[in-house]
């Protein structure tokens, strides 16, 4: 399969069976995006995909607070990863919500009138600053959130920049109509839980969102991407583990005294630590150098799956250090 994939060959989505299949058929009631490219880049790894959807989904698109609130915190995010598949892709679907001046105003560049929205397009921003929603609404916004930080990194690593075919998603007319497309899936009203069944693998729900869905789908990605530690060796790990605890949660490499590890020497390393702090920075070289047999397409996303959840952890980190509410 060729054109918005960078590195990696998915199976054609029709083909699909088993929980990939699965997946993509919840997608395509719940998220309206049967075939979303964020997720099918993620098929070589079953459990990763259906981790990642179970997160999107009980945060993003399932739970109480306003929609509108949730895809303003993942522009944000996506904002501060540099990552403009994603940014456009929250622009099309705030169109879907029906809040078309707001969805034109992110795609200028400016910041929302509404003093609540820019509050919340700051903090996803910034997560290290107060938190501008009530505390039953902080598993929903700090699902989304860290959900975001973690396919930005995806997104920047294995695909590339048009969220729609051949850059569309420039245009006015083609945002707008696009997101028209998708208001009735929107605006529907989901069960939590239901993406559950789904997950390969489980894990500890982390405390922002015990006893929730979002914690259980949490803890399954957290262990799903985990696994792609065993890509690395001990003396790569290491590196790798330390310069993310070094990291500030928000400043994207170079940052003062920040080590890049060699791409012939420890290419492993160099690539998951580009995931995690600046996956807009992978080259071809970079994979090329570490992507040699017998490695996959399967080794390959473990590994950049590896570099972002690096990074979703540290930023889950810096979150209890915080102020939680004004």
């Amino acid at each position: 399969m060729t054109g918005p994939f960078r590195y990696t060959s998915p199976v054609p989505p029709k083909s699909a069976t088993g929980t990939v299949a699965d997946v993509y058929a919840q997608l395509g009631t719940d998220f309206g995006i049967e075939r979303a490219r964020v997720f099918v880049v993620l098929s070589a790894a079953p459990p990763l995909l259906a981790g990642t959807w179970a997160v999107l989904r009980e945060s993003l698109l399932a739970g109480r607070a306003p929609r509108t609130d949730k895809e303003v915190v993942a522009a944000g995010v996506s904002l501060a990863n540099r990552c403009p598949f994603c940014v456009d892709a929250h622009i099309v679907l705030l169109h879907a919500t029906g809040d078309h001046r707001l969805a034109e105003t992110l795609a200028r560049g400016e910041q929302p009138k509404d003093p609540g929205h820019r509050q919340l397009l700051a903090w996803g921003k910034d997560m290290t600053t107060v938190r501008p929603f009530p505390a039953e609404q902080s598993a929903e916004h700090i699902g989304t959130a860290l959900a975001f930080h973690f396919i930005n990194r995806i997104v920047s690593s294995l695909l590339t920049e048009n969220a729609l075919p051949c850059g569309a998603q420039k245009y006015r007319l083609v945002r707008t109509v696009a997101g028209r497309s998708l208001a009735g899936t929107v605006r529907r009203e989901l069960t939590p839980g239901e993406s559950l069944a789904l997950l390969e693998t489980e894990g500890e729900p982390p405390r922002w969102a015990a006893g929730t869905a979002i914690g259980t789908a949490f803890g399954a990605l957290r262990t799903a991407a985990q696994l792609g530690a065993g890509l690395l060796s001990d003396e790569e790990l290491a590196l790798v583990r330390e310069s993310v605890a070094a990291w500030d949660g928000v400043t994207p490499l170079p940052l003062h005294g920040a080590r890049l590890p060699d791409r012939d020497a420890l290419p492993g390393a160099r690539l998951a630590l580009l995931a995690a702090r600046a996956p807009y920075r992978i080259t071809d070289d970079d994979v090329a150098a570490w992507r040699v047999p017998p490695r996959t397409d399967h080794c390959l996303v473990h590994l950049i799956a590896f570099g972002a959840i690096c990074a979703v952890e540290r930023v889950e980190a810096i979150l209890t250090t915080t102020k939680e509410h004004a």
